[in-house]
C-alpha cells in the first residue's frame, strides 16, 4: 500500500514482520484473531499523517512473522515480551498501545505489565476484565456446559487447523463477511452439538459488506494459506496458563490514560460484561459505542474509529 513500508525487526527470540508509517511518537497496533497487520490498512495512513510514528506487526504465528510450533510459545507472557522488545528494536522508550480483539487483550496487558512502556491504551471490541475468579477452561465448562463454545472447540490441537485449513478462501470469506463461529447469538451457532465443527452450519455470503472486497479477502487468506491457523489458535490454548501464570491481574489497575470502543452489534458484548473494566481503568476516558457496527470496526467503520483514536492520541501529553 502507498506510504506503508516493511521490515522484519528481531525481539524476544523471534522475528516480528511490521508494517510502518510516519514520523513522531509511537503507536503500536496489534491485530486479533484471524486477522494480520493488514487490518489497520485504514488506520496507519491516517494516524501517520497526523504525526505518528505508526507500527503494525503480524502477531506471533500470522503472516510474515515467526511461528513457533510450541502452543505454550503463545502464552500471554511471550507476547508482551514480543511487545516490548519491539519497542526497544524500534529503538523507542514509551509507546501508544491500541488492539482490537486477542489484540486488545495484548494491548491491556502490555499497559497493565509496563506501564514505564505504554503510556497509553486503546482497546477495540474486548475490553479489560482483569482475571477471573477461576481459569477460565473451567469457567467456560461451567457456563455452556453441554452446549457448543468456540473457545472450547479450539482447545484440541489440531482439530480446528484441520477444518479451518481445508479451504482457507471459504474460512476466511465466512469469518469476515459471513456468520462466524464466536457469534453466539446467531441461531446456526446456539444450534449446534459438541463434535461441531466453527463453520458447522453457516455458508460464506455471496455478496460481501460494504467495507469489504475482494481484494481484501485474497490478502488474508494468502497470509493464512502462508502461516495457517495453528499460532493464532494456540492464543486459545495458553487462556488457562495465562490465568495461573498472570494473578497480578487480578488487582492491577490500568493507571494510564485509556479508550474502549466497541460496535453496537458486536457479538462479543454478549458474554464481555463492560462494566467490569470500570474499577480496573480508572482513567477510561472514553467507552465508545458505535451504532450499527459489528466486530470488525476499524475495517467497517473507519472514519469514525479513526476520529476516535485521532481525539484520544492529541488529548495525551506530549
Amino acid at each position: 500500500m502507498p506510504g506503508i513500508t516493511h521490515r522484519v525487526l528481531e525481539t524476544n527470540g523471534i522475528h516480528l514482520h511490521v508494517a510502518e508509517a510516519g514520523e513522531g511518537p509511537l503507536v503500536l497496533l496489534l491485530h486479533g484473531w484471524p486477522e494480520s497487520w493488514y487490518s489497520w490498512r485504514h488506520q496507519i495512513p491516517a494516524l501517520a499523517a497526523a504525526g505518528f510514528h505508526v507500527v503494525a506487526p503480524d502477531v506471533r504465528g500470522y503472516g510474515g512473522s515467526s511461528a513457533p510450533p510450541e502452543v505454550e510459545a503463545y502464552r500471554m507472557k511471550e507476547l508482551v515480551a514480543d511487545f516490548v522488545g519491539l519497542l526497544n528494536a524500534l529503538g523507542e522508550r514509551t509507546a501508544v498501545v491500541i488492539g482490537h480483539d486477542w489484540g486488545a487483550a495484548m494491548a491491556w496487558t502490555c499497559a497493565a505489565l509496563h506501564p514505564d512502556r505504554f503510556r497509553a491504551v486503546v482497546g477495540l471490541s474486548v475490553p479489560h476484565l482483569g482475571r477471573s475468579p477461576q481459569p477460565p477452561i473451567a469457567l467456560f465448562n461451567t457456563l455452556f456446559k453441554d452446549r457448543w463454545f468456540y473457545v472450547l472447540y479450539f482447545q484440541e490441537p489440531g482439530v480446528a487447523e484441520a477444518e479451518l485449513e481445508a479451504d482457507i478462501p471459504r474460512t476466511i470469506r465466512t469469518i469476515f463477511a459471513g456468520t462466524p463461529g464466536f457469534d453466539v447469538t446467531a441461531e446456526a451457532v446456539r444450534s449446534r452439538k459438541p463434535g461441531d465443527g466453527f463453520l458447522t452450519g453457516v455458508e460464506p455470503p455471496a455478496r460481501l459488506p460494504a467495507w469489504l472486497t475482494e481484494e481484501d479477502l485474497a490478502f488474508f487468506s494468502k497470509e493464512f494459506a502462508h502461516s495457517g491457523f495453528r499460532g493464532g489458535l494456540n492464543r486459545y490454548r495458553n487462556m488457562d496458563r495465562d490465568w495461573h501464570e498472570l494473578p497480578e491481574l487480578a488487582t492491577v489497575k490500568i493507571e494510564q490514560p485509556a479508550l474502549f470502543v466497541v460496535g453496537e452489534k458486536d457479538p462479543g458484548r454478549a458474554f464481555a460484561p463492560v462494566d467490569l473494566m470500570k474499577p480496573l481503568v480508572p482513567h477510561l476516558q472514553e467507552m465508545l459505542v458505535i451504532p450499527g457496527a459489528g466486530h470488525w470496526i476499524q475495517q467497517e467503520r473507519p472514519d469514525e474509529v479513526n476520529a476516535a483514536l485521532l481525539r484520544f492520541l492529541k488529548s495525551l501529553p506530549a
